[in-house]
């Protein structure tokens, strides 16, 4: 199992592949409880992308290169599609902020404070003439919106959720949608509708009906044998197969395995003499990514109320920073203000913040350079300095 620690760097993609390397050396591949495996960063990142949540790709990674299943879907939908892969997010706001992208539809995302270099961000959202924000709370992007659709959370509506064992398993409402909220598939088929791209789906299980008449990996699966046997793993491609527990069981898809000889590159951006420390963010337990929901529960805030940065005690005697004090911390992107949190949990000349919180936003400094396989930003690595905010206000 790995997560965004090896993920979130330029070299991101290799590292999995080192990884896969060692998997395969080790004879763990094609096997029960073999593999590599990623934890991804939400519940439902792998349903997202099995349903086409992916610039180059349609359901269930087809391709939209793919002249075959392209018109396969065309005919299904009535419409003429492109053939041409879309932005990846970092692409996105690049293009918004050189004045490429006009309109800019989000959904469920909170860019303001989860993207990195966020006064780009800021810059690019504003540049774009219309925006619209879906989410089910009023976000910092959503703040910049020209027009907020009120979404459902998932206590709200039905469907499925995918996690990273390729499981689908049925997502049950608790209640109806508050307020004027709707769920998202319902606010999608009323902008199609008044497009005059007619859909008239009742009920979500008629989408599950639809993904898997286009998507032979998910043929098999209908919410009728989700609720019968509670989950199912794709591929799954008739309605009599029971799921795919472990891939490449017989032997590799391929045919053999391949080992793929890495070479070391070391991050986009190093300390120096003016930004001595590297900077890793990450996620504390109590919050959830930008605090959109979590931010709302008193009992997780009372816990941890705050932004703050970890810092070696070796570190904070030199730079005169005590435990709790306020500090300033830059990079060349941006600065912000938290406060300090002195422990051995962190080596010396590295420091950690959490990315939750938008009032001490840790994006504002990251790195906006990217993986150029996979277009991950490197949020573990970025250079900065350190300084006690008292000793930076007498100069403000």
């Amino acid at each position: 199992l790995y997560t965004m620690g090896v993920t979130q760097h330029t070299t991101g993609t290799e590292g999995v592949m080192s990884l896969s390397n060692l998997a395969l050396l080790c004879g763990n591949i094609g096997i029960e409880s073999g593999g590599i495996n990623p934890l991804r960063g939400q519940n439902n990142v792998q349903g997202a992308c099995d349903m086409g949540g992916l610039p180059g790709d349609l359901t269930g990674y087809q391709k939209v290169a793919n002249p075959d299943a392209l018109a396969k879907f065309e005919s299904a939908w009535g419409v003429k599609l492109s053939d041409k892969p879309g932005l990846t997010l970092c692409d996105i706001v690049h293009k918004a902020g050189h004045g490429d992208i006009k309109f800019l539809y989000v959904m469920g995302e909170n860019p303001m404070v989860s993207d990195p270099d966020l006064n780009h961000v800021e810059e690019a959202l504003k540049n774009t003439e219309f925006l619209v924000v879906q989410d089910i709370f009023l976000t910092e992007t959503a703040a910049l919106a020209d027009v907020v659709l009120p979404a459902a959370s998932f206590a709200e509506k039905d469907g499925t959720f995918s996690n990273t064992e390729r499981r689908v398993q049925r997502v049950r409402k608790a209640i109806e949608p508050v307020g004027k909220s709707k769920a998202d598939w319902v606010i999608l088929m009323d902008i199609l509708n008044r497009l005059g791209v007619e859909k008239k789906y009742s009920h979500p299980s008629e989408i599950m009906a639809e993904i898997s008449a286009l998507t032979p990996s998910y043929g098999g699966i209908t919410f009728e044998r989700l609720d019968q046997l509670g989950s199912l793993q794709w591929p799954c491609p008739t309605v009599d197969h029971p799921g795919t527990v472990y891939l490449h069981k017989a032997a590799i898809a391929r045919g053999k395995g391949l080992f793929k000889a890495i070479e070391y590159k070391p991050s986009n951006e190093l300390p120096d003499a003016d930004y001595p420390f590297v900077l890793t963010t990450g996620r504390v337990l109590y919050h959830y990514h930008t605090k959109t929901m979590t931010g709302k529960v008193a009992g997780l805030n009372a816990i941890s109320p705050e932004s703050f940065i970890e810092i070696n005690p070796v570190t904070a005697k030199n730079l005169g920073v005590i435990d709790g004090s306020k500090v300033c911390v830059s990079s060349r992107r941006g600065d912000i203000t938290t406060i300090a949190k002195i422990t051995r949990n962190i080596k010396e000349g590295v420091v950690f913040m959490p990315f939750h919180f938008a009032e001490a936003a840790a994006n504002v400094l990251t790195n906006p350079a990217l993986d150029p396989i996979s277009k991950i930003p490197e949020y573990k690595v970025c250079a900065v300095k350190i300084e006690p905010f008292d000793r930076v206000s007498d100069y403000v």
